[in-house]
């Protein structure tokens, strides 16, 4: 009993075998499900038989494509074919062959592709969404920078108008309040501006540093409010009423 089983083994031979049999372990490999085919890599024998190229018909919508392409590509590569022809970017497409979406690293004829099958082509539903909320996305915050840099062009305005008004009260010279005052509602209007934009990540912070920078304004317009008061105060100190000056030309 022994002496048998041990003679049936002895008949068995692995894939493995079987390929070096066939062509040698180096021209050919077992694929996972057990199919034998001619390895797939740039070393391989230069007298090998070359690959055939293939034609396959793929529907799309109401429009077909044919496509010739080599026997042995994946249907990743199939992708980037049709991404011309169908105007859908490969990550939006899907591949069905025998009922059964292909991934694309899967290979056409590890698949049973061959010349003359047909393949249906959808649009990604999942993937398109994602590209339009990433479009939306994108959208949103070149809105949001272009809205900060239009305020920020302002306000650069505006800071050197405080900063020549901060100048002439440092020395002595009063100025018209409406100056500040105005000054002081048009930050508050950059201020509205800012807080009506919706920004994410670095968007929102440089929002934040436009609002501190304006509140920053804000609060040196103030303290010269009051320096400017008491410019004014001083000045009624030194002058408490009109002078008038008397010559000999006046009896003249």
């Amino acid at each position: 009993m022994n002496n048998r089983m041990k003679t049936k083994a002895a008949g068995i031979s692995s894939p493995v075998k079987s390929a070096a049999a066939i062509g040698g372990s180096e021209g050919w490999e077992v694929r996972p499900g057990g199919m034998l085919v001619q390895r797939r890599s740039s070393d391989s024998n230069q007298n090998s038989i070359p690959i055939p190229n293939i034609k396959v018909k793929v529907k799309y919508g109401r429009s077909y494509h044919e496509v010739n392409i080599n026997s042995q590509a994946s249907f990743g590569e199939l992708k980037k074919m049709l991404a011309g022809p169908t105007g859908l970017p490969t990550q939006d497409q899907k591949l069905i062959y025998k009922d059964k979406v292909k991934d694309s690293k899967t290979f056409l004829d590890v698949a049973g592709v061959k010349d003359g099958s047909k393949i249906m082509l959808i649009e990604d539903e999942l993937s398109k969404e994602r590209r339009h909320l990433e479009s939306l996305k994108t959208a949103k915050m070149e809105k949001a920078s272009k809205e900060i840099a239009a305020i920020r062009f302002e306000v650069d305005k505006l800071a050197k108008q405080v900063a020549s008004t901060e100048l002439e009260i440092n020395c002595g010279k009063k100025v018209v309040e409406t100056v500040l005052l105005n000054l002081i509602e048009l930050l508050m209007a950059q201020l509205i501006k800012l807080d009506g934009i919706s920004a994410d990540g670095d968007m929102k912070l440089q929002r934040r540093m436009q609002v501190k920078r304006v509140q920053k304004y804000i609060e040196t317009l103030d303290v010269l409010k009051i320096r400017n008061s008491a410019l004014g105060s001083m000045a009624n100190e030194r002058i408490p009423g009109p002078v008038v000056v008397t010559t000999k030309w006046e009896t003249f």
